[in-house]
């Protein structure tokens, strides 16, 4: 699972270079392929993201991970000023080519490039799990965040329901990247991503890391069935 030359497949290590050399490798493609793996699903998972952080017009929000800004972008529709941050340089490219309007900086989520209490709300979606230490990020993101802030975790999970979870997972390791052949510019990332998914904690777990890296009054809800699921909690 390590690196080609063109980066196309990260390890489960989820060593930072191999990562953002395998994101770069997608990014020509990366929304589209998104929207057709998710059969449209990414669109209203971005939504339901916005609505749990509950922003208002003035505040400043944070998007972690937010590759070519698209997320970033859904965020500002609330009047807050979102600023996206990305580890790939590729995905800050695509994303400034097609969303000059969008604020978007290069940064790691275990060194954010911001003082401490920057942002009203922070979010991560879908980027967590390919932090080589999610425990580490979630106190980072903490730290740019002013007491009593939000942060919203919106990232693939475990479907509560058994016989969907089976039918699921089966796509997720055989059909996934076989579709993501007909449309990705570098589909053997998706091995990796689906790989990913499949090794991520679920629900419960990962609330509880959440709140042991400083956040209080976790809480979670489900979207398509428990296969993204929204984590919301408090900056103490």
């Amino acid at each position: 699972m390590s690196r080609t030359p063109q980066g196309q497949r990260a390890g489960l290590d989820k060593s930072p270079p191999e990562v953002a050399a395998m994101f770069d490798g997608v990014a020509a493609r990366y929304d589209l392929t998104n929207t057709v793996l998710s059969f449209g699903q990414d669109r209203s998972w971005r939504r339901a993201t916005r609505a749990a952080l509950g922003l208002l017009p003035g505040e400043r929000v944070l998007d972690v991970g937010a590759g070519t800004g698209v997320s970033t972008q859904e965020l500002a529709r609330s009047g807050a000023y979102a600023v996206g941050v990305d580890l790939s340089q590729g995905m800050l490219r695509a994303g400034r080519r097609v969303r000059p309007e969008v604020p978007l900086l290069a940064g790691d989520a275990l060194r954010l490039p911001f003082a401490d209490a920057s942002f009203d709300a922070v979010t991560i979606s879908f980027a967590l799990r390919n932090v080589n230490d999610p425990d580490a990020a979630l106190r980072e993101l903490a730290r740019v965040t002013r007491p009593g802030g939000r942060l919203v975790v919106c990232e693939f999970s475990t479907p509560v329901n058994q016989a969907f979870r089976t039918v699921y997972l089966s796509y997720l390791m055989r059909s996934l990247p076989t579709v993501a052949r007909t449309v990705s510019s570098n589909p053997d990332a998706y091995v990796y991503l689906a790989e990913s998914i499949r090794a991520w904690p679920d629900q419960a777990a990962l609330a509880a890391r959440v709140g042991a890296a400083g956040w209080g009054r976790v809480a979670w809800r489900n979207l398509t069935g428990g296969v993204v699921a929204l984590h919301r909690a408090v900056r103490a």
